[in-house]
């Protein structure tokens, strides 16, 4: 006989319909294999559920659908525990100095990787192979910014990689050289390709363990469902936990560009899967990041002379890939953050926008980060899901402000795409910004940093409802990834997949939304996570 739960509190939040959020229900949520049979009043609830079923009082203040990251690097933020963190570095010799003590603390002639710095407050100097050649000798290291879109290698790496000082920069890439033309360590975009299969070989095997610590974390924070975006050894690595009983959330998984053609071969199709793991589509890169100055631009970078970024992938091959994606089945999803990366993107979408329509197939841009005016409506025209990570606009201020001045372009323009008929999909893009959701909902509505900078938030017209903010965050994601049928809020028929935190998002001080704690994490009808004690993020 189907197991039967019972999820009783008095302020069930289901983000279902449109419009303004109700009062919350005060009654229950029925489950049955893991399926949400019933929401409504608590006499109903409990006629619904039987005298046979296992009841579950669930604690706080209310009761929300979890969580969606519809942008996520599982397997990076998984592994980034492996190598050294530069987060914290507020100067040049501060990285040096936590690089001496993860080398002294981890011996070892393996690779070196991880890193997340980020240079562009650093006054004393910048990332070059000589000192990473004096920490490490010979063991190769290869440390990217908190972005991944550039690199720092000793010269073992760049040995390992074949980049010496007659190797020419790649399409899409830069390799840094100094005066004489010797290579600094430093790589930009696709400079860097030769080194990473090299370097990543050795982490197929541990990931399982790695991600097994992981999904804990993420429980914790109200995550029941992923969007990742890294390679497809990461979904063997999900794979292998689903097949031993240990995934506990649920996973669409997108692959790479150099992938393609291979799951194309084996007749990759977006959308097939089970209950845990569907297949996503494919992810194309069109232009770089902000924080190495990378981003496609119309105009250059203030103060950059003819500096506009990167196109990561010319257009022509943009084109190819997303044509032979579609035409096979399968989703496409393009990294876009400048104004032109954009508008590029959007152009190769009109191309596919009516085969995809007709297949079912979404089409996303990753980041949108800056708009032009313009593009703005072609988003809904096309039917171009924006998948936006909230705090990417306070996380880059003020050097999004530094470096694009007063030009016309819109900035994390959430509230413009919304009211243009856009669909949203919010995630975290983690290890680059925290997987916490609830930092990405305070982002979105008082668009200020947790510190409350800049007061009254960046570009405030652009500023979302608490409604708005999570829809983007729960059923935006499963929209994303066209499994709005059986998950993203609270309704019969879906996924009985749901948190309890301990404040009413709707009810707080919207400053605070970022302190707001998950006490319980439900997946699939099963409590997958339990607070030990009430408290608040300080």
């Amino acid at each position: 006989m189907p197991e039967t739960t019972l999820f009783l509190h008095p302020n069930i939040r289901t983000l279902a319909g449109d419009g303004a959020e109700p009062d919350g229900i005060a009654g229950g949520i029925v489950a049955r294999d893991g399926r949400i049979v019933f929401i409504g009043g608590e006499a109903d609830a409990r006629a619904e559920a039987g005298a046979d079923a296992r009841v579950v009082e669930l604690p706080g203040a209310a009761v929300l659908p979890a969580f969606h990251d519809a942008h996520i690097h599982a397997g990076a933020l998984a592994v980034e525990a492996l190598g050294p963190d530069l987060r914290g570095a507020e100067s040049y010799a501060d990285a040096l100095r936590l690089l001496r003590e993860f080398a002294e603390a981890n011996p070892g002639d393996g690779w070196v990787l991880g890193g997340s710095w980020n240079s562009n407050d650093w006054r004393d100097g910048e990332p070059h192979r000589r000192e990473l050649d004096e920490i490490f000798g010979d063991r190769p290291v290869l440390l990217s910014t908190i972005d991944g879109h550039a690199d720092w290698a000793n010269s073992a790496a760049l040995e390992a990689g074949g980049i010496t000082d007659s190797t020419p920069d790649p399409d899409g890439g830069r390799i840094e050289r100094d005066a004489t033309g010797t290579p600094t360590g430093l790589l930009l975009e696709n400079a860097s390709s030769p080194l990473w299969p090299i370097a990543s070989a050795g982490l197929a095997p541990q990931l399982p363990g790695l991600l097994d610590r992981l999904q804990d974390d993420l429980l914790a924070l109200g995550l029941a469902h992923l969007t990742d975006i890294d390679v497809l050894d990461v979904l063997d690595a999900f794979e292998r936990l689903r097949d031993e009983g240990r995934l506990k959330l649920r996973v669409h998984k997108y692959m790479r560009a150099h992938e393609l053609s291979g799951a194309i071969a084996r007749g990759w199709c977006s959308g097939e899967g089970d209950d845990w793991l569907t297949h996503g589509g494919v992810k194309l890169f069109a232009d770089g990041a902000l924080g190495p100055h990378t981003a496609h631009l119309h105009e250059p970078f203030e103060g950059e002379g003819e500096n506009a970024g990167i196109a990561v992938t010319g257009d022509a091959e943009l084109e190819r890939a997303a044509r032979a994606a579609v035409a096979a089945g399968i989703e496409v999803a393009v990294h876009a953050i400048g104004d032109r990366a954009n508008t590029r993107v959007l152009d190769v979408f009109a191309g596919v926008a009516d085969v995809a329509r007709e297949r079912g197939l979404r089409l996303r841009i990753e980041h949108a980060q800056h708009l032009k005016p313009a593009d703005v409506a072609r988003f809904a025209d096309l039917g171009v899901i924006a998948s936006m990570q909230p705090t990417h606009a306070t996380s880059d201020y003020p050097l999004s402000v530094r470096l694009l001045g007063d030009r016309e372009t819109l900035h994390y323009p959430w509230r413009t795409l919304l009211d243009s008929g856009a669909r949203l999909a919010f995630g975290s893009d983690s290890p680059v910004e925290p997987a916490n959701p609830f930092f990405a909902v305070h982002a979105a509505v008082t668009r200020e940093r947790r510190d409350g900078v800049p007061e009254g938030g960046r570009e405030p017209e652009q500023r979302l409802t608490v409604r708005g903010a999570l829809v983007a965050h729960t059923l935006g994601g499963a929209v994303a990834a066209a499994l709005d049928d059986r998950t993203g809020s609270l309704e019969q028929g879906k996924f009985c997949d749901l948190i309890a935190v301990d404040v009413d998002p709707f009810e707080a001080d919207p400053r605070d939304l970022w302190r707001t704690r998950v006490l319980t994490t439900v997946v699939g009808g099963e409590v997958r996570f339990a607070a030990a004690r009430p408290g608040r993020h300080e």
